[in-house]
């Protein structure tokens, strides 16, 4: 009887080759599976959110309001602009870009009427108040329509942002619109209905319109 030595190399091959035989009802199994898998031909892919080479969503709301105030003061001297508008968070955003004031801090307020026709711009009346009281300092307050006080450089130039969260379209753009208003001294944040804040030395109203 002729015995055969087997190494350990030669075994591994052999093991190797029998486990690469799969018998022909698995092969063709498998091939089946991978043609259900296969996407049909013109069939639209599409790629899991944050997958590499994936479009990014377009954001929703692409059409914002926004309102332009063009401000002028007692002698209808040209100031700059005040512009308003809505955001994804739902604050608005004021952006104010003046120049030509007195120096040192001007309290400035969103009033509740379109009109800066009166010499003083008493036409413009009081605050933006929505129903509650005047003043960041007072319970209650403050008026959708009080602003940070603003201070103003020798140059005369001014430009600032604050975002407001109780500051809404819908009260601002009603029958009667809204004005932006800069006052003579600094608004004190306590004093009712206005803050105390002097008299009124430039005004603009605001023009809305989608973008």
């Amino acid at each position: 009887m002729t015995c055969r030595t087997v190494t350990a190399g030669a075994f591994g091959a052999l093991l190797a080759g029998s486990l690469s035989m799969t018998p022909l009802w698995a092969q063709d199994a498998r091939a089946e599976a991978e043609v259900d898998a296969a996407p049909a031909a013109g069939a639209e892919q599409t790629v899991a959110p944050n997958s590499e080479g994936a479009e990014p969503a377009m954001p929703a709301g692409d059409v914002i309001r926004v309102g332009i105030a063009e401000v002028s003061d007692t002698d209808g001297s040209s100031l700059g602009d005040v512009r308003v508008e809505e955001t994804a968070s739902g604050q608005v955003l004021v952006s104010i870009a003046l120049e030509g004031l007195p120096a040192g801090p001007h309290g400035m307020h969103i009033h509740e009427t379109g009109d800066c026709t009166a010499e003083d711009f008493s036409s413009a009346e009081g605050h933006l108040a929505g129903g509650a009281e005047h003043g960041v300092m007072v319970e209650g307050g403050p008026h959708p329509g009080d602003l940070p006080n603003i201070s103003v450089g020798e140059d005369g130039t001014a430009t600032f942002d604050v975002f407001k969260a109780d500051l809404t379209f819908d009260l601002m753009d009603d029958a009667d619109g809204a004005a932006f208003i800069v006052h003579d001294g600094p608004d004190d944040y306590v004093s009712q209905p206005s803050g105390d804040a002097g008299d009124r030395i430039a005004c603009g109203t605001f023009e809305f319109r989608t973008e």
